[in-house]
């Protein structure tokens, strides 16, 4: 072997982190970035706020590029990671964390639509399955040169093992990415992992406060539920970890242990 060369277990490796401009997904696009992996972040709308997370990533002294891409178009979700792909081939990871999240419920003044439905499965759904099978034809057809099995996440919600019918189109959405996490780890072994990871309360949503939000993040039995930092850190030990695949990690503060008939945000009025 060339004594210049890197070992395999020393290259480095690349992640595709979705939604990653802002809020959690730039939290996780950080936590990859301080391990030392290069990082591609997509963003839709938030040019700034990318470019932004793409300036403190460098900074890190690792490779970072900003990609946009409408994950509700079929064509330019394809095209996303046919970029990516070329401008990391060092590509080991996939964070399908880009999600709608609107309110609806059956029983409610804003009952659910179809095409509220289809909005939430486009980019929920249909666009982490599609990312996920062209990530396992990428990794099928070259050598694995890294210490361990590239790995698609995907985030999901607590919510799914601690329903109410709040937000029922994202959760039908959410539900439908959870029953794909088994179905795709089965048929994309050995070449490519698939790993479900499950937040609670992380950050506050919609129009909630922050005095809202501090006490929902507390109704957890241990007192506490996830923060970005918990989640990142998470999606960076599945990343990692070659034995852990078909399966969903729930990390919530035990948020999922305490039934509610309706979402925590609407009980810290």
């Amino acid at each position: 072997m060339n004594p210049s060369s890197t070992p395999p277990s020393k290259q480095s490796k690349a992640v595709l982190v979705t939604g990653a401009a802002k809020r959690l997904g730039r939290e996780i696009a950080l936590q990859f970035a301080r391990q030392g992996w290069d990082v591609a972040v997509h963003y839709g709308r938030s040019e700034q706020e990318a470019q932004e997370t793409i300036r403190e990533i460098e900074m890190m002294g690792v490779k970072a590029q900003a990609f946009q891409a409408d994950l509700a178009d079929e064509a330019a979700t394809k095209d996303l990671f046919l970029a990516v792909s070329r401008a990391f081939p060092n590509l080991a990871c996939l964070v399908n964390n880009a999600s709608i999240f609107e309110y609806d419920r059956a029983n409610s003044s804003t009952p659910l639509s179809a095409k509220l439905l289809q909005d939430h499965m486009q980019v929920n759904l249909t666009a982490p399955i599609l990312l996920s099978q062209l990530m396992f034809e990428y990794q099928k057809n070259k050598p694995n040169k890294f210490d361990v099995i590239p790995v698609v996440i995907q985030l999901l919600d607590q919510k799914l093992i601690n329903p109410n019918p709040d937000y029922l189109s994202y959760t039908l959405s959410k539900a439908a990415l959870l029953s794909s996490v088994e179905l795709l780890a089965m048929d994309f072994a050995p070449h490519l992992r698939v790993v479900g990871l499950a937040p609670g309360i992380s950050l506050p949503s919609g129009d909630q406060t922050i005095d809202g939000f501090s006490k929902a993040h507390q109704m957890t039995p241990l007192g506490r539920s996830s923060t970005p930092a918990d989640i990142a850190k998470a999606a960076v030990f599945l990343a990692d970890s070659s034995a852990i695949t078909g399966t969903t990690l729930y990390v919530d503060g035990g948020q999922h242990l305490l039934p509610s008939s309706r979402d925590v945000m609407f009980k810290t009025n």
